[in-house]
């Protein structure tokens, strides 16, 4: 209330992890305040519900992380993290503090994986539990050789991982510089996590991929460094000639790698509206272009997005001063809003303009309300 007051923006800070900065940073140079959630970090678990209400966390922020939708390790197998979201405690911008029943379940639906800082503030996320065996495998296999040979083992990457039972999840970074890298040049690096033994993790990997079961390695390289990502789908393979011209453009471009993140599993079976976050059937993988480097050398030497991997080149919105977005706000973030939302875009919209019509909450890539005219001839039809 005291930052509408003195027109200042909002921005709200869990982890500090958006890829472009939005929870720290105005671009526009408006004057904003920064709501810092570092130390909303508690966790209180009900054994018997199987649930746990959790605050935020100091590194990659659950707060950032649910909204965005929250892909990880295990959402193949239980899905994302926002998916398994039950009930929620948002502050809205006339300073509510708002549970699932109070805000509605447009909302509710619209802060799982709707993006984060627009909505609201989250205060806490209530979680349903999963079981998980006593007993799992992780594992980071590195593989270098020449370009084709590389390629050859991406290629076949892209056949097997989205398609492993859903307890096993294998992802792949290529790159020539990559930290885990045994020798220079291009190489491909591939990081395992199963829901088991070593044994059985072993056993399907030699069934289907046995090109990585020798000489399995744990190493862990802890740097800081800075950079700058996208994030893309795939839908069907890439081709071994089109494999073989990245790892080109990787070699020529030693800072650049790329992540490639097996979908499939359960992601298949999940509807595209169950919440805000879309990218379900389908998808075979995303990727994650990125560019690193250290703070010596600070400087930055057809595409669907995952919000969690917020990406400016997409488009900004022109933020104005006051707290009211111009008539054609919603059309121009169209341009970004249907690549990270598809056809949830218009939905997210219309529960904005519920929740928030004076655009309180708000950064470069928001999404917007409605303007009043709008919303009463959409109210009229």
């Amino acid at each position: 209330m005291c930052s509408r007051e003195g027109s200042w923006e909002i921005r709200v800070r869990s982890g500090g992890h958006s890829y472009e900065g939005t929870s720290y940073v105005a671009t526009d140079g408006a004057p904003f305040v920064i709501i810092d959630m570092m130390n909303l970090n508690r966790v209180w678990v009900d054994l018997e519900t199987e649930s746990a209400w959790l605050g935020h966390a100091p590194l990659v922020g659950v707060g950032g992380h649910i909204g965005g939708g929250g892909f990880g390790l295990l959402s193949r197998k239980y899905g994302l993290a926002a998916d398994n979201v039950v009930d929620a405690l948002l502050v809205d911008a006339n300073g509510r503090l708002l549970d699932r029943e109070d805000m509605g379940e447009d909302v509710f639906w619209a802060i799982r994986g709707g993006g984060g800082g627009v909505w609201g503030i989250v205060y806490a996320w209530k979680i349903q539990l999963l079981k998980v065996p006593q007993t799992v495998t992780t594992f980071i296999v590195s593989r270098a050789g020449t370009k084709r040979h590389v390629a050859k083992l991406v290629n076949k990457w892209q056949y097997v991982a989205p398609y492993l039972e859903d307890d096993f999840y294998l992802s792949c970074f290529v790159g020539a510089t990559l930290p885990e890298a045994v020798s220079t040049g291009i190489s491909a690096t591939f990081k395992g996590f199963y829901l088991g033994p070593r044994s059985k993790a072993l056993y399907i990997l030699n069934q289907v991929f046995p090109e990585l079961v020798s000489d399995l390695k744990n190493r862990y390289l802890q740097d800081k460094g800075y950079f700058k990502a996208k994030s893309d789908y795939v839908r069907t393979p890439i081709s071994f000639m089109g494999i073989r011209a990245a790892l080109d453009s990787l070699e020529e471009e030693p800072k650049g790698f790329v992540i490639l993140d097996p979908y499939g599993g359960i992601m298949q079976n999940i509807s595209s509206e169950y919440i805000a976050f879309p990218h379900r059937k389908g998808n075979l993988f995303a990727i994650q272009y990125l560019v690193a480097w250290q703070q010596e050398d600070n400087n930055k030497s057809s595409q669907a997005a995952f919000v969690n991997y917020m990406d400016f080149d997409l488009g900004v919105m022109e933020l104005v001063k006051t707290c009211v977005q111009s008539g054609d706000a919603v059309e121009i973030a169209r341009l970004w809003g249907e690549k990270y939302f598809l056809k949830n875009y218009d939905r997210l919209v219309r529960v904005k303009t519920l929740i928030d019509p004076n655009n309180v909450f708000r950064n470069q890539q928001g999404i917007p309300p409605m303007s009043p005219t709008s919303f009463k001839l959409k109210a009229k039809k």
